[in-house]
């Protein structure tokens, strides 16, 4: 081989390895540490509010932290999205605090499965409580139910367990009503047709399926009493008083004092405390995001980020809401 030949190879492998390192440079590589970060975000229905909020959340995570690959996806919402973070499934998702306060003291559908690993980030916004009735029935209270026909939730079910623990508070059991285990879908539908008088859900509000029964038949929300309320939160720490405002149905133009759940962003045992802090303030530095992305996201604020907090939190929240 003579020398020209040898300044050829050499300059060829020059070439190349400049190549490489260009490539890794521009993107061949990953940054922190040369390591891509997943994350799987479990959420609810495609039609729900937690679905919206949880894509736009993913979209803030790509953008804000380096090397991260955040996926949100459809889930059945609170209950299940517990049980995926404990199988590891997902890492990351949006849960009823109260379902939250279940998984970890093992109490109701987490009776005899309670979870370790489970992490607070944050308290998002309210879900409220809505016992909804049309106008024609003539009920305006909640301690005239007994006797009748009542969908409480889906057997199981967190709405299930509030509106239970609800009519507890007026010394209401199963024994004094018609219950039916229906979904609120299945609940507004009967409500409709006339084959319950009450239907009850815990969502954010406006609800879109409350609205719809609203643009057909004039409905009424029955109060949870504030003396109520007291007690309720006394016992279950994960509520908090919410007054619904007149006019957000239409044709029902009274204010309705009632009780909350508060949605929370919630970590499983992947989620260390340097991501915990990364994932929180990324969210909560581009809140105008979440605002964008559904009406709920103009609840969320730093300043609620630990109302009705019902587990531990992840330690980069704590330290990044101390700051």
């Amino acid at each position: 081989m003579n020398i020209s030949t040898v300044k050829k190879i050499l300059a060829a492998g020059a070439i190349a390895a400049l190549s490489t390192a260009l490539l890794v440079g521009c993107g061949g590589g990953d940054s922190a540490g040369g390591e891509k970060k997943f994350l799987n975000i479990g959420t609810g229905g495609t039609a729900g509010t937690y679905y919206p909020i949880g894509g736009a959340i993913a979209e803030i995570l790509n953008k804000e932290i380096p090397g991260m690959n955040a996926s949100a996806q459809s889930t059945g919402a609170s209950v299940a999205n517990i049980n995926m973070l404990r199988d590891k499934s997902i890492d990351l998702a949006t849960v009823q605090n109260d379902i939250t306060f279940y998984a970890v003291n093992g109490t109701e559908m987490f009776e005899g499965k309670k979870l370790e690993g489970l992490q607070g980030i944050a308290s998002l916004y309210p879900e409220t409580c809505q016992f909804v009735t049309l106008q024609s029935s003539g009920i305006k209270s909640l301690s005239e139910l007994k006797g009748k026909r009542v969908a409480v939730g889906a057997a199981g079910s967190g709405v299930e367990a509030n509106a239970r623990q609800i009519l507890a508070a007026y010394g209401i059991t199963y024994d004094d009503i018609d219950e039916q285990f229906l979904s609120f879908a299945e609940g507004a539908s009967a409500l409709k047709d006339g084959n319950v008088d009450v239907a009850v859900l815990t969502a954010g509000y406006p609800t879109a399926s409350v609205q719809d029964i609203a643009s057909q038949n004039p409905v009424r929300l029955l109060p949870v009493d504030e003396s109520v309320a007291d007690g309720l939160i006394a016992k279950y720490p994960f509520y908090t008083k919410t007054v619904i405002p007149a006019g957000t149905y239409a044709g029902f133009d009274e204010a309705v004092p009632s009780v909350s759940v508060m949605a929370m962003l919630v970590a499983g045992p992947s989620v260390d405390a340097a991501m915990g802090y990364d994932i929180t303030k990324a969210i909560f530095t581009h809140l105008d995001r979440l605002q964008g992305a559904h009406a709920v996201g103009k609840q969320i604020t730093k300043e609620t980020a630990k109302a009705g907090m019902s587990l531990p939190m992840n330690a980069g929240a704590e330290k990044y809401f101390g700051e």
